[in-house]
């Protein structure tokens, strides 16, 4: 009775003109008030999360309208339960979650610059000198683009997860949410190239319907949440936990080798190589990570069973870059890494909230969010006319980029050895511009560096850190490069 008049008194000026027999239709509820779930691990968003789950179970029971065929709430129900629900699916999950990502804002101004969206330009910026040119068309495809990427969020309502309980992954499994939908990029990037975009029309791509299966909430699905964490038990992924973005790329890579032995070479489900690049198999070396070509050589060779010298390439960096708050000299780098064709994004968010960063805008961060939660949608591979919306966002969300969380990975797509040579250029001629702190360096192999220009001796712009001893990676390796926020996850 107590939680009943709480809710009466702080919901009723919003919901007095609703009855419990009201229409629920999501579809009806503006964008940006869909419901969405904090992803903290204290106990108090724990405790949080457990009343409005209650909310949600006593809500949810549905009756057909013979006039409409809509689902309707059961007037048996009380009113304070409906405004539970109104609440709910407005905001009040939303509110819980940007006291840990911050406000989202969705308002993007075209006097901010252009947007680079996952290696693409968006020329929305109003410059001076083309007077008062209509920018309307570039925005529109833009939003074309990002509206194009998939987002995978929090589901509820599937199998029970191995021999536990959860049947939803709310509240603990953002960044798992968030490396599904790197991957997914990456497969769309492969299977029907960067210029894809979702089409309005049904039927769907053939390719675009295979895709979205693989990332289905069951063990069927190759990357399924079920199959990730078995994978990733070796790096501590257990049901109902928080991971981190090392454990995160660690987990894709051992499922991806798992997929590869149990398929043949024409039916893997991720047909690219892997290549996790960072310091050692615990992650704890310091320095900036180096990317050894002889090393993607191998993966290359070991995916293709010896067939192939070079393969299609998922390239992933996990990095540290910074004690509490990232450090700033990295912004910049990682404003840049989004101007690279192969670029995949960025696994990152706040602590305890991970999202998927697909652009920036100067230092503004486009990302998608995987905090809405959703019931679990079964996505036929056969089944062309599938409903996939909530397999996109309809918002774009904004943060600032230097306050996203240090700890992150990188992720790059690259084609074929052509596409790895530009990546390898690219990342070179970043490592100059850093001013001796790259994120990360080039090496042609454990025994030589790779000279890129003849000035990085005596800059240090090329400096990096010898991986392991034994191997001899040679490096130049600048001292004062080595400051105490650098470490490997």
């Amino acid at each position: 009775m107590v939680l009943k008049n709480l809710c009466e008194r702080i919901f009723a000026p919003k919901c007095s003109s609703k009855s419990s027999t009201d229409t629920v239709d999501n579809n009806q509820v503006p964008a940006c008030s869909k419901a969405e779930s904090s992803d903290s691990k204290f106990a108090k968003a724990s405790l949080w999360s457990s009343f409005f789950t209650s909310g949600y179970s006593v809500c949810e029971t549905f009756s057909e309208s013979p006039a409409s065929g809509k689902k309707v709430v059961n007037s048996t129900n009380s009113g304070w339960a409906a405004s539970v629900r109104k609440v709910v699916t407005v905001g009040s999950m939303r509110r819980f979650q940007e006291r840990v990502l911050g406000p989202s804002k969705t308002e993007v101004s075209s006097s901010d610059g252009d947007v680079w969206l996952l290696g693409v330009c968006h020329k929305i910026s109003q410059h001076e000198s083309t007077g008062n040119v209509d920018t309307s068309n570039y925005f529109a495809a833009f939003e074309e683009d990002f509206f194009s990427k998939i987002l995978i969020t929090y589901r509820k309502g599937f199998n029970a997860i191995s021999d536990s309980k959860y049947t939803s992954d709310v509240n603990w499994g953002c960044m798992l949410r968030s490396g599904q939908m790197l991957v997914a990029q990456a497969l769309l990037f492969h299977k029907l190239g960067r210029s894809w975009r979702k089409s309005v029309d049904k039927p769907q791509d053939k390719e675009y319907i295979a895709i979205l299966q693989l990332f289905g909430d069951s063990e069927a699905s190759a990357f399924s949440i079920h199959n990730l964490l078995e994978a990733g038990k070796g790096y501590g992924l257990a049901v109902g936990s928080w991971v981190g973005p090392y454990a995160m790329c660690r987990t894709l890579e051992v499922l991806a080798r798992n997929q590869r032995e149990r398929n043949d070479l024409g039916s893997q489900p991720l047909p690219m190589a892997i290549y996790v690049v960072s310091g050692d198999e615990d992650g704890e070396r310091g320095g900036a990570p180096v990317v050894c070509i002889e090393d993607a050589s191998r993966r290359c060779s070991e995916f293709s069973r010896g067939l192939a010298a070079w393969t299609p390439l998922l390239l992933l960096v996990p990095l540290v870059l910074g004690l509490d708050k990232i450090n700033l000299r990295y912004v910049p780098l990682l404003q840049s890494t989004f101007k690279f064709p192969q670029s995949l994004g960025i696994l990152g968010g706040k602590p305890g909230a991970s999202t998927y960063i697909i652009g920036v805008q100067n230092e503004k961060a486009f990302y998608l969010d995987p905090h809405d939660v959703h019931p679990v949608v079964n996505i036929n591979g056969d089944n062309q006319e599938a409903d996939t919306s909530s397999y996109h966002s309809n918002i774009i969300r904004l943060m600032p980029l230097d306050s996203i969380d240090p700890s992150l990975a990188i992720g790059f797509y690259c084609r074929n050895k052509d596409d790895f040579d530009n990546f390898c250029s690219r990342a070179s001629d970043l490592v100059e511009e850093s001013n001796g702190a790259p994120l990360f360096t080039v090496a042609q192999s454990r025994s030589l560096p790779m000279q890129v220009s003849s000035s990085n001796d005596a800059s240090g712009a090329n400096s990096g850190f010898q991986e392991d001893d034994a191997l001899g990676l040679d490096l130049v390796n600048d001292a004062e490069t080595n400051e105490d926020d650098w470490q490997l996850l």
